[in-house]
């Protein structure tokens, strides 16, 4: 296992920034590896009059001195007081912030949102909001005991093609939605990157069950409006791994612990820093490869390494109080990345597939550039009414990342009155908690057999049908 070494206390002196004479709403951030600079750039960029970047926690001080330094060449912003994870609780009381950002590794979530919202501030929580019952169940009474408010950042809703998904089937054009089919793949370079990192290990992560599909299951539970009701599921590790290598003939692959100062030529999944199609080496080594000597956490492992617990195909059926039935397939070694996703209602049919791009290697073994992340590549939406002929419908893509989805969740967590959103995209704690109890329990489906009833492991709301009715405090316009 990638253990984390835990470091003494060592917090930065804190700096008296330059104070915008507007009133301005406070952000702390817990968390600064990869996923962070999501929600640091756009406060040092575009909303220095709304937000303020008060204080970076990490269980690195390598890693936030380093986002530090990046915000400061970047943007010309101010000196930010870093503080160690150990002194979370140091941080909240010194910085006095208004709302906390947490981007840790996912077993942690739980830890620091309780704090932050004890301590009197509300949170924006990286998805998974957390990663089993235990910890999700603390989370609310936490919520239900401060009164404080907890946004889980799924940007996934306000990408364009899932928007005008959600405007179609809202229009009522193929009646009441009886059955979902929704098949994601994740391609040989992302895929993999899951099985590389500590993702890898359920007991960080929850599975891709909860890290990866909690978004999946949280646009489909959005789109039809819908609890989760109980679930069925199977899944394995059938590709990646030590074992799934050897069997395929694949032993050559195995010879090195990690990939980085190993000859990997020939390897189609050696991982180069910069490689992830999101950053540049540069920015990935300050993060990671720098921090090593102070965390013990190597981010570039072989994909067929033992010690893997996580899965790389899953199967999973759910119903939900509406009566709506949903069969799901998540596969983590597909050449192709994107999905495919159908709803079949009383009056017709609905298909939407997005093409998120392939890994592809040359005659020479590199890898041909494809930003196989980025969400604006082909998107394909039809309508299959019945008894009369089938139509596609335009889906726009904007500027960002997501398809432009990003910019306008930012604008709704930084700005100081972001506009109303007619599409309900905010989530809060309960609808985060909808989201990651299809995940929980799939993984005790798989480990245990049988159907899991979501509410013998959190009773969420039980009064509620639909997903609407849910954190609705969350429209309400945040104090200053």
């Amino acid at each position: 296992m990638n253990t984390l070494i835990q470091q003494p206390r060592s917090p930065e002196p804190v700096t008296t920034p330059d104070r915008n004479a507007k009133a301005t709403r406070k952000f702390a951030y817990v968390g600064t590896g990869g996923r962070v600079k999501m929600f640091l750039d756009p406060v040092a960029e575009s909303y220095r009059g709304e937000a303020e970047i008060v204080a970076l926690c990490d269980l690195s001080l390598t890693r936030a001195r380093f986002h530090n330094r990046r915000l400061q060449e970047k943007f010309g912003y101010h000196t930010v007081p870093v503080y160690h994870s150990s002194d979370f609780g140091k941080m909240l009381q010194e910085t006095a912030p208004d709302e906390v950002v947490v981007c840790t590794i996912d077993r942690e979530h739980d830890r620091y949102i309780i704090e932050a919202l004890e301590a009197g501030c509300d949170v924006v929580t990286e998805k998974p909001m957390t990663i089993d019952a235990e910890r999700c169940r603390r989370i609310l009474d936490a919520v239900e005991r401060t009164g404080r408010k907890v946004r889980v950042a799924f940007n996934y809703r306000w990408a364009p093609g899932a928007t005008k998904v959600k405007e179609i089937l809202a229009s009522g054009v193929i009646g009441r939605i009886r059955q979902v089919t929704m098949e994601y793949f994740l391609n040989t370079s992302h895929g993999a990157d899951y099985f590389r990192r500590w993702h890898a290990n359920k007991s960080d992560s929850g599975g891709l069950l909860v890290h990866k599909s909690t978004h999946h299951f949280d646009l489909i539970n959005w789109w039809i409006d819908s609890i989760p009701e109980s679930v069925f599921a199977r899944g394995g590790l059938c590709f990646y791994g030590y074992d799934n290598a050897v069997a395929r003939g694949d032993s050559a692959l195995t010879r090195y612990p990690r990939y980085f100062g190993h000859d990997t030529k020939g390897d189609p999944f050696a991982y180069t820093y910069g490689d992830s199609g999101v950053e540049d080496g540069a920015y990935e080594e300050g993060l990671y490869l720098q921090a090593e000597a102070e965390t013990g956490y190597v981010r570039d492992q072989n994909v067929f390494r033992k010690g893997i617990t996580i899965e790389d195909v899953m199967n999973v059926m759910v119903r939900y109080r509406s009566g709506t039935l949903l069969n799901y397939t998540l596969n983590a070694f597909s050449p192709q990345e994107g999905y495919r996703v159908t709803f079949s209602g009383d009056g017709g049919r609905i298909e939407y597939e997005e093409d998120h791009g392939a890994h592809l290697l040359d005659a020479e073994g590199r890898r041909v550039p494809v930003n196989e992340h980025a969400h604006g590549g082909p998107h394909q939406l039809r309508v299959f009414p019945h008894f009369r002929p089938s139509y596609s419908v335009p889906v726009s893509a904007g500027a960002g990342g997501h398809g432009g989805g990003d910019c306008l969740l930012q604008e709704q967590i930084f700005a100081s009155h972001p506009p109303v959103d007619p599409f309900g995209r905010s989530a809060g704690h309960l609808q985060g908690t909808a989201s990651i109890l299809v995940g929980i329990a799939a993984n005790r489906s798989i480990e245990q057999g049988g159907e899991v009833i979501i509410r013998d492991l959190v009773d969420l709301t039980p009064s509620a049908l639909r997903l609407s009715e849910l954190d609705t405090v969350l429209s309400e316009t945040p104090a200053s």
